[in-house]
């Protein structure tokens, strides 16, 4: 099990993985799963069922609703939102207040090494593809593409990021990270590793 902090609130059949930390006032809720070396930031929400991957981070003020996935490795900056319901209503149409019977929740998907910059908000149901990048502050209502970088309001591609994180430019009919070098091929908007 990992190091939570005194002042979290995790639910006796929430698992945390191996090394994982939740840090203060950090609440994880029933059945949720936390991989090895997570670490939940301070104040951060993880809804119930919600899976985080190995060596996820979801920073301070972060709310993750169930039922997202978040596959390894990936970040998810502080108070971002990952929403579960399409049609936010308090009360019913007669006007009795809402239960847990009376919606359909749906998730957020986000895949190996993703991150999700500060302040953006994913409107379920979305994916987030492999390696993208969320840029802050956007408000993501469709699929993003694997190794895409989105922003704005609502979030488009404005480019596209490696492993590294870093805008990939564009050599000889590649795109390179200026970083480590690694090559990558468009092909119908879809980018591959070379």
């Amino acid at each position: 099990m990992g190091t939570i902090a005194d002042s979290a609130d995790v639910d006796p059949s929430a698992h945390i993985g191996t090394g994982a930390r939740v840090w203060h006032l950090a609440q994880v809720r029933e059945e949720a799963r936390l991989g090895e070396n997570c670490v939940v930031g301070r104040g951060a929400y993880i809804g119930p069922g919600v899976v985080l991957g190995d060596n996820c981070k979801v920073q301070n003020y972060a709310l993750v609703y169930e039922p997202a996935v978040l596959e390894a490795g990936v970040f998810i900056g502080p108070a971002v939102v990952l929403t579960n319901d399409v049609f936010p209503r308090a009360v019913t149409p007669d006007g009795t207040l809402k239960t847990e019977d009376d919606w359909d929740k749906v998730g957020v998907m986000i895949r190996e090494g993703a991150a999700v910059g500060a302040r953006a908000v994913c409107i379920a149901p979305v994916t987030i593809g492999a390696w993208a990048m969320v840029a802050a502050g956007a408000v993501v209502t469709k699929d993003v593409p694997d190794f895409a970088l989105v922003a704005g309001v609502p979030a488009r591609r404005i480019g596209w990021v490696g492993k590294a994180g870093q805008p990939l430019i564009s050599e000889g009919g590649r795109w390179v990270c200026p970083g480590t070098r690694d090559s990558y091929i468009e092909r119908d908007g879809v980018l591959r590793p070379a």
